[in-house]
């Protein structure tokens, strides 16, 4: 809001530019509330993942910061192995990681990049990999390009954040607790941090 705001008073946003920015933000609501209420899907989900020493997660532009925060979540409080790639540079090396059931976690949100990833996709698919697919609920995908799919409501691009992040909170904290750990108090974890 503080950066809508800014370009509203800059001059980088008129009146409506401004207005659709603030609506398209308040569709960021009930999308968040919408994948809570998917929380039994996602824990259906993570029985791919709890017994797996790995898993890998995959995205380009957003959806590869949105990767990272996942891997970042999964490894804190699960402590499966996890690490993000950007989905276009996994022929530089990082392919070679994917073998026969490796959970890959794929974001695939941002449209004009959507069929990108979807090729960086078939390529993990190809290789035996386990995928799990996070993406808007109009995107077509053809059968056989994941194993799970988990759709997130139609809205803006840049505001994918907000139900993307709910899926991955939920992602790790279901894996954690199916391993039977404490969510609360991850190993090695502080709450606040008092030394340099």
């Amino acid at each position: 809001m503080v950066c809508c705001r800014m370009a509203f008073v800059r001059g980088n946003y008129d009146h409506e530019e401004a207005e659709d920015f603030i609506k398209k933000l308040l569709d960021a609501i009930p999308a968040m509330e919408a994948m809570i209420e998917k929380r039994d899907e996602v824990k259906a989900l993570v029985t791919h993942l709890i017994n797996k020493p790995d898993a890998f997660f995959i995205g380009r532009g957003l959806d590869y910061a949105f990767s990272l925060e996942g891997a970042l979540k999964l490894k804190e409080i699960s402590y499966i192995h996890a690490e993000a790639y950007a989905a276009g540079e996994l022929k530089h090396g990082t392919i070679a990681l994917i073998t026969d059931q490796v959970p890959v976690i794929a974001i695939a949100t941002q449209e004009k990049i959507f069929s990108k990833t979807i090729s960086n996709i078939r390529e993990v698919k190809a290789r035996g990999a386990f995928v799990i697919l996070l993406t808007k609920e109009k995107s077509k995908i053809e059968p056989g390009i994941a194993d799970v799919q988990i759709s997130i409501p139609e809205i803006g691009d840049r505001f994918t954040v907000f139900p993307i992040a709910v899926v991955l909170q939920l992602i790790a904290y279901y894996a954690s607790v199916g391993k039977d750990l404490d969510v609360d108090q991850p190993r090695n974890l502080a709450k606040s941090v008092t030394v340099e």
